[in-house]
């Protein structure tokens, strides 16, 4: 696999792009992507010009062109391309949303009064925030609930860190 060198801003487009772009189906327009990440078209434009010198996006020109990623952009995002996706349900304060779960990665389970897991998403996480209570469940391969507060949020990575308050195996 290349390992590619992303800034910060391009690595946030590089997402921006392979999220809408997974749940569009279609070319994604500089437009778009931009109103998703709060910057002007222009950069935008100039940006996917680099990301398409290095692979990682396609040009599509004509009135319903835009970009699309290749194959490439979800390994430099360090992403594992999924062809048939399982869904795992996950609540906000309460609101059921389902939500594209790829990895959950546990950061410090051997301790004795903290647990943390580092999850990441096949999705865009706009709209979570810092100290947002969530719940993951049950989990596609494990079978597994857990529960906690949102300690941290890497937007340009579709990850989050999260305090962990209960985690149990699911009875289904």
């Amino acid at each position: 696999m290349p390992q590619f060198e992303l800034s910060s801003s391009q690595r946030t487009m590089l997402s921006s792009l392979v999220n809408t772009a997974q749940s569009e189906g279609a070319p994604v327009p500089a437009k778009a992507i931009a109103s998703a990440i709060d910057r002007e078209p222009g950069t935008v434009r100039n940006q996917m010009s680099t990301l398409i010198d290095l692979g990682l996006v396609e040009g599509i020109p004509g009135p319903n062109g835009g970009y699309r990623p290749t194959e490439t952009a979800a390994e430099a995002l360090g992403r594992e391309s999924v062809d048939d996706p399982t869904m795992a349900i996950m609540t906000r304060e309460f609101d059921r949303v389902s939500a594209l779960v790829d990895d959950i990665a546990f950061t410090n389970v051997h301790h004795p009064t903290t647990c943390r897991a580092r999850i990441q998403f096949q999705e865009s996480i706009r709209g979570l925030e810092e100290g947002d209570a969530i719940a993951i469940g049950a989990t596609p391969n494990a079978e597994l609930l857990l529960a906690g507060v949102i300690e941290a949020i890497e937007p340009g990575r579709n990850r989050i860190l999260l305090d962990i308050s209960q985690l149990e195996a699911s009875s289904l």
